[in-house]
């Protein structure tokens, strides 16, 4: 298949898992706020930090309040790394590729963007914001599915699988990163209170709750979620899931050696993490170099197989 072509499919999975992603942790960390009492230290701030967004959203407003970020995180076309910025874009890319998709994959995406290009001006307000939200991931799961059940799983199907599992190791490390907070020695005595229900969030912010009390049996505890989302081989969201998911399609695609080099010695090292020995400090040290490894990966698919090297 064409490079171009290769790099649009994958493109289109990262941004549609972008999506995703974004729509799920605003609709958690609604229902979040609304279990916790005030004076504990979780806010709407906290999702620009999972975003690594700080700089960015700081250039446009001044407080971090409800209204601003919600704004900022569903509805700003400027900010490349939105909602409707990241669904615009799996647009644009699954548009030029309409010959290598089913056509119900097009109207999926089209429609969604279309329901979302009308209903910006909703989000503001919170009961409307849960109906869009829920749309929003509807739609993408409708588009998963109907690939998974439509689409042959040749090359084409192999790029969007390799996109959409790099970016959700991604995401999923960047919230085990906050959630890492959550271990500091120096939290306050009300996040000491609520960690049953701020580890939960964790846990439902990657739709794994149920799973996680089907193999833990054992209520919520951090050591145990940390575990379960970084290792657990079954579990789609984990990291290590996704770095099955990619050594698959990645050993099936051509000029494969050097990558799935990488993508070993990416797998060795997150499974040799053992959190109960790991500190707050050593635990965000040990997420920030599976964030690197995942950049590094990104970049030697770009050039492996696709014209230019594209970023996000």
């Amino acid at each position: 298949m064409l490079s171009r072509s290769a790099e649009r499919l994958y493109w289109l999975a990262r941004y549609l898992e972008r999506t995703e992603n974004i729509a799920r942790l605003v609709s958690v960390h609604m229902n979040l706020l609304l279990d916790l009492p005030k004076g504990v230290e979780m806010g709407w701030r906290q999702l620009i930090l999972i975003n690594a967004a700080e700089k960015e959203f700081y250039e446009k407003n001044n407080i971090a309040n409800e209204r601003n970020l919600i704004g900022f995180l569903l509805a700003d076309a400027s900010y490349p790394g939105s909602l409707f910025s990241s669904l615009s874009a799996a647009r644009e890319n699954i548009r030029t590729s309409r010959e290598l998709l089913p056509d119900e994959a097009w109207e999926q995406v089209n429609e969604m963007y279309l329901f979302a290009k009308n209903n910006l001006d909703t989000v503001a307000d919170r009961r409307h914001r849960v109906i869009f939200l829920n749309e929003i991931l509807k739609g993408c799961q409708r588009f998963t599915g109907l690939l998974s059940g439509y689409m042959s799983h040749n090359h084409p199907y192999r790029f969007i699988r390799l996109g959409g599992n790099i970016e959700r190791a991604d995401m999923t490390s960047r919230i085990l990163d906050l959630a890492s907070l959550l271990l500091s020695e120096s939290r306050s005595n009300e996040m000491r209170q609520y960690e049953t229900i701020l580890w939960m969030n964790v846990l439902k912010s990657l739709n794994a709750l149920l799973m996680y009390r089907q193999q833990m049996r054992s209520r919520v505890k951090g050591d145990d979620v940390l575990n379960f989302l970084l290792l657990d081989i079954n579990l789609p969201r984990s990291v290590g899931y996704c770095i099955a998911e990619m050594y698959d399609c990645i050993s099936k695609l051509p000029n494969n050696d050097q990558l799935l080099l990488k993508l070993i010695d990416l797998e060795t090292y997150v499974q040799a993490i053992d959190i109960r020995q790991t500190t707050q400090v050593q635990l965000r040290s040990i997420l920030d170099v599976i964030q690197n490894k995942l950049g590094g990966l990104h970049t030697q698919i770009s050039d492996n197989w696709f014209l230019t090297a594209s970023g996000e």
